[in-house]
């Protein structure tokens, strides 16, 4: 998700989106790993002050118990969206309409081979910002599902940096209002 969280950026999640309120394209999501998207082994357990601390954390609701089980990325497609990528255009679509991605991490490309996938029911297309460099729903297109997520894994909505303190930020969504139906028919 670099340039927009960097690593060991602490972030705070809010349970309204899903809940009460619906996902949108743009929404920066945590969610729980779908199958085989982390790899157990590269984070090893903590030890001494670390596990002291960690456990801490966890028992005052700062860090949930299943931490290494989350990812983070933006929701790009939603159930019942096409999204597609030429690799002629670098550009992602949803809809036919043309995404405006000022978050994305420059230098990076979206799409080195063209895709498209049809959005199921209960389902979500999400990508990473630092795209040339995101093991998101790009890289699980073979898997069961077609790279989508299930919305039921989504744990919450990122909506801000706490930590560290230099990089205290919102994250807000770029395009709340975003509907590429209506944009298309423009």
């Amino acid at each position: 998700m670099e340039d927009t969280l960097r690593v060991k950026d602490r972030i705070l999640v809010t349970k309204w989106r899903p809940g009460p309120f619906d996902l949108r394209r743009g929404d920066i999501v945590v969610f729980k790993d779908p199958g085989g998207w982390l790899d157990s082994s590269l984070e090893p357990e903590p030890t001494g002050i670390a596990a002291v601390w960690t456990n801490v954390l966890t028992f005052t609701g700062l860090l949930p118990e299943d931490a290494g089980e989350h990812l983070v990325k933006r929701v790009i497609g939603l159930p019942g969206d096409t999204v597609t990528c030429d690799p002629d255009e670098g550009v992602v679509r949803v809809n036919g309409v043309a995404l405006d991605e000022p978050y994305v991490k420059p230098g990076t490309t979206s799409c080195r081979n063209g895709w498209s996938i049809d959005i199921p029911e209960g389902r979500l297309w999400v990508m990473g910002d630092n795209r040339s460099n995101s093991a998101d729903s790009r890289a699980h297109l073979g898997d069961p599902g077609g790279g989508t997520i299930p919305e039921a894994n989504v744990v919450g909505t990122a909506f801000v940096v706490v930590w560290p303190l230099n990089h205290w930020d919102g994250l807000g969504n770029p395009y709340p209002d975003f509907d590429p139906d209506a944009a298309a028919a423009q």
